[in-house]
């Protein structure tokens, strides 16, 4: 079976989880109309392409990359978009983060 669509729907996946994290930090406690549907509908979209992602690829990869690709998208969305800083070791371990996700991919 080709792989390839599930994992694109991975990746779009894990991009739409920073998206929807965007829209959660503007809901300002969903108390924002536009950004509280719109964190809705990228979360039930992102979730969606994570299930169909994992009808091929096993749940011991497919949810760690969607999570370290939210996590790190969510860093350098804080750091280039809202002001946010990191200190030396707080960048030495999201390079962590991602060397897990590479090494989780390399190695399955």
């Amino acid at each position: 079976m080709q792989t390839t669509s599930f994992w694109i729907a991975l990746l779009l996946a894990g991009f739409l989880e920073v998206i929807w994290v965007i829209f959660l930090k503007q809901t300002q406690g969903f108390t924002k109309f536009f950004p509280s549907m719109m964190f809705l509908l990228t979360a039930i979209a992102s979730m969606w392409l994570l299930a169909y992602a994992m009808r091929v690829i096993p749940i011991s990869l497919a949810y760690p990359i969607w999570t370290g690709i939210g996590a790190v998208g969510s860093v350098l969305i804080g750091l280039f978009f809202f002001g946010e800083t990191l200190s030396w070791i707080q960048v030495l371990f999201l390079c962590f983060v991602v060397t897990g996700i590479v090494g989780l991919k390399i190695f399955s």
